[in-house]
């Protein structure tokens, strides 16, 4: 929950404007400031404060206690132009609050975080437990100093700016080791725990037994992922509590899921019980990985049969492949969820002018692949191949990376050995459609002219099947400096069943500095003043031009207003 205070009438205002944008996030701290800061404090993960920094540090700073478990506390002035994250930054989450808050309010977010600052990703942010120097590490990351990444168990992080060698290391391990001086260990969530047990078993029993199985195996708790077992388990009290305990899921499984799983050591007795031969190993095994600690059975002290068992496998790497649309150029135009992509990613792979787009929003330590025109197939292999590393991979395209760009050769190269991830973005039809009027009204289709991977004679088919189906058409590729001749061929197939007077509409470099656009008719459509960056859109027979503008009318027909109410909202 986040707790707001205000003080005055300015301050309640803006309140009133988050507290209404986020209702069921959010709760309103009345009464004198003083008072509503400690309530607040106490109760609530963040606050945000329309006070003055200055007031609030005096307020909180006899409340604070440790920043790992403090709330985050953002402060907006009273005009709301900034939004300040004041402490538990990453912690306590503000500055990802900060940013929040000002996108609701128009405010400029306010960072000083150190690793912020710089564009760099906080050890503390990478969403896995951390321990160690991680304060003597992060400095040294922000000094530019040598810090070697000792990856024993590999996981898809975000970039840092790591050396070969140095002597300050991140090392990223599921063993149950100490820290060295000058290091900091992140543990990933790589280990599976199976788990079997009878009726009533006790949850100390359950703990007591994973926790050893761990300790004398030497692996972190910390890098416990989930308990598995089976689905006929997965109410059973003690399973539930001990998963609680150790703050993982209680995952479960089918036992004809199980039943298909090889395993060491089988048995009769979970087969007569819940109908497969081994519920802690094939539970553990059942999404791949590597036994670590074959089945084990719990101890009781009063020597009674054990009512528990586990087994421990690591978990194969999976690797992430973000596939980003970058746009149609525009900053304005690549989305929020584009840009924080290419912030996650450690590894970037593009067409080299893509890249020279978006090279500020890396940060620190990215690793860089890129190429030049024609090597589509090479950058999606590449991709692939970096994501199966256990890296955390972006893979630019312009437009949509979904619509003639790289997600369908990169997709047809994965398998699901890697995590993937579609990041969809405003494509050159949408962006020339904007610039042209709403020439995409109604019911359209986009149509590559290149026949450098598509026979000529299977486009021209597609161009006639649009045409006799009356579809506003958008030509991608239409015409480079040895393919002159499709575009003629295409809009001579449409003016068979299109009267001269259709209007077309010819954006050049849609969104960006040098945009250019006319809007002409199929019959004075000059083909030659047509380039490789321009998108061609032909009206159909119910496209206008009003005011100058290309309109394709909706067309519909509604028998009364309910319907058209229920199809304006969707």
């Amino acid at each position: 929950m986040i707790g707001l205070i205000s003080a005055t009438a300015a301050g309640a205002a803006a309140r009133d404007r988050l507290a209404a944008a986020w209702p069921d996030r959010t709760r309103v701290y009345d009464g004198p400031a003083g008072d509503a800061v400690r309530t607040a404090f106490a109760e609530c993960e963040q606050l945000v404060c329309f006070l003055a920094t200055g007031a609030v540090v005096r307020l909180i700073a006899p409340l604070l206690g440790d920043k790992t478990a403090d709330p985050g506390v953002v402060c907006v002035d009273e005009g709301g132009r900034f939004a300040v994250s004041l402490v538990g930054g990453h912690g306590g989450g503000a500055n990802e609050l900060a940013a929040a808050v000002g996108g609701v309010l128009g405010a400029e977010p306010v960072v000083t975080t150190a690793t912020d600052s710089v564009g760099m990703a906080g050890l503390d942010t990478l969403g896995l437990p951390v321990e160690g120097d991680v304060a003597g590490v992060s400095r040294a990351l922000l000094d530019g100093e040598a810090v070697v990444l000792d990856a024993e168990v590999p996981w898809p992080l975000p970039p840092l700016p790591v050396a070969a060698q140095g002597s300050y290391a991140v090392r990223v391990t599921d063993r149950a080791v100490e820290p060295a001086e000058r290091e900091a260990l992140l543990r990933p969530p790589s280990l599976v725990v199976g788990v079997g047990a009878s009726r009533g078993v006790p949850e100390a029993e359950v703990l007591e037994l994973v926790e050893g199985v761990l300790r004398d195996a030497g692996l972190s708790a910390r890098s416990v992922a989930e308990l598995a077992t089976v689905d006929a388990k997965a109410d059973e009290p003690g399973l539930v509590a001990a998963a609680g305990r150790l703050g993982v899921p209680l995952v479960t499984y089918s036992a004809e899921e199980l039943a298909r799983v090889p395993v060491p050591h089988p048995s009769d007795a979970p087969l007569a019980a819940v109908g497969t031969p081994s519920v802690a190993e094939a539970a553990a095994l059942l999404r791949g990985g590597e036994l670590l600690v074959p089945k084990r059975k719990s101890r009781r002290a009063d020597g009674r049969p054990a009512m528990a068992t586990c087994a421990v496998v690591r978990r194969p790497v999976r690797g992430r492949l973000a596939v980003v649309g970058l746009g149609p150029g525009a900053r304005d135009l690549l989305t929020p969820r584009a840009a924080a992509e290419l912030r996650r990613a450690s590894v970037l792979v593009g067409l080299d002018q893509y890249v020279d787009q978006i090279r500020d929003l890396l940060r620190p330590g990215t690793r860089i692949l890129e190429s030049g025109l024609g090597a589509e197939e090479e950058r999606a292999r590449t991709a692939v191949a970096e994501a199966r590393r256990g890296h955390a991979v972006a893979l630019i395209g312009s437009g949509d990376a979904g619509v003639y760009a790289m997600a369908s050769p990169a997709l047809a190269e994965a398998s699901d050995d890697i995590d993937v991830l579609g990041v969809p973005g405003v494509t050159a039809a949408l962006a020339a459609g904007a610039v042209l009027g709403a020439p995409l009204g109604h019911d359209h289709v986009s149509i590559s002219l290149s026949d450098l991977h598509t026979p000529w004679e299977v486009i021209e088919r597609r161009v006639r099947a649009a045409a006799e189906a009356d579809l506003v058409v958008t030509f991608y590729n239409p015409r480079s400096r040895g393919r002159h001749w499709q575009l003629p061929e295409a809009l001579a197939v449409l003016g068979g069943h299109r009267e001269p007077t259709t209007p077309v509409g010819v954006v050049r470099n849609a969104s960006r500095p040098d945009e250019s656009s006319r809007l002409t008719t199929l019959a004075e459509l000059d083909p030659s003043t047509v380039d490789m960056m321009t998108v061609v859109t032909v009206g159909n027979t119910a496209t206008r031009e009003i005011a100058g503008r290309m309109v394709t009318p909706r067309g519909y027909r509604w028998q009364n207003g309910r319907e058209t109410r229920q199809e304006e909202a969707r």
